[in-house]
């Protein structure tokens, strides 16, 4: 069928439709190359086929031939590769709505773009739903660990800081915390899962939960083992602390569809309460017992 005639305004929108379409086709293929989820393959593929469809529709109102974005088809392929292919695919499409691509206004000329619209906002979002990776099954566990180390470790950090004002002193107590922490919730974990009766859960959520609590611990531990000033070891940690907040909490939000602000606001004010509560029992602690160390 011989396709109208359309305006250079919309075929300069089209264009840049058609290589966004071709970039995430040649994505979507090459994860469904390496994956061996049967399942996850076969979403891939049926996104990456609807894709190439809308990429087709789009060259023959454009009559042009367009080429993918290969920087974008690395960028992505490893992204998903690395923090999953949720993360890394949900990413892909936030970015895909910074195109600004006006889909009502095209219809007026291209009918089927309100399809191609629909497709985008419904249906691969239902698809990429489809997708199942082990490690968001143990968010729960995750948040748990991370959020439990956030707040008990720089509190102990922070009250040691004060009693003891000695960075390596502060850095063992620290590890030595961390690591019976760390233990203590990963067997919590374990019980609590036991407990349920998700048996099957019990020991991988125990696990994630664990790894969680002791990348926190590093996080927070390693500025006293740098800088030789415990004040400074401390404002450190807490940059720290809300670095990983940061990280995660945006990881969870593209992850999970989940509102990125507030929790981050949430979990930064209630560390940095315990931590200054905890300061202040360090100060106390030191002036009622003569600590000078």
């Amino acid at each position: 069928m011989i396709k109208k005639p359309i305006s250079p305004e919309t075929h300069k929108q089209l264009i840049v439709a058609q290589r966004g379409e071709i970039t995430e086709y040649h994505i979507y293929t090459k994860l469904a190359q390496q994956t061996h989820d049967p399942e996850n393959k076969k979403v891939l593929n049926q996104i990456a086929s609807d894709e190439l469809r809308h990429y087709k529709l789009w060259e023959a109102y454009t009559k042009v031939e367009v080429s993918p974005n290969k920087w974008q088809v690395t960028k992505f392929y490893w992204i998903s590769k690395i923090f999953g292919l949720t993360f890394g695919l949900k990413l892909m499409e936030k970015g895909e709505e910074k195109a600004q691509i006006n889909y009502a206004q095209i219809a007026t000329e291209v009918p089927e773009a309100l399809m191609v619209a629909e497709d985008e906002n419904q249906h691969e979002k239902e698809l990429l739903g489809l997708i199942q990776e082990e490690h968001l099954k143990y968010m729960g566990s995750i948040v748990l660990g991370l959020n439990d180390a956030l707040v008990e470790i720089l509190g102990t950090l922070a009250g040691l800081t004060f009693a003891l004002q000695n960075t390596k002193l502060v850095a063992l107590a620290g590890i030595i915390t961390g690591i019976a922490g760390a233990l203590s919730m990963s067997t919590s974990e374990y019980l609590s899962n036991r407990t349920e009766g998700k048996n099957e859960l019990a020991i991988k959520s125990a696990v994630f939960t664990g790894i969680a609590y002791v990348i926190a611990v590093i996080f927070l531990v390693a500025p006293y083992l740098i800088f030789t000033s415990p004040f400074a070891a401390l404002l450190a940690a807490l940059f720290d602390s809300i670095l990983v907040v940061f990280l995660f909490t945006y990881y969870i939000s593209v992850a999970n569809d989940q509102p990125f602000r507030k929790r981050f606001t949430e979990m930064v004010i209630l560390s940095t309460i315990v931590g200054l509560i905890s300061f202040g029992l360090g100060y106390i602690v030191r002036v009622l017992f003569h600590i000078n160390v």
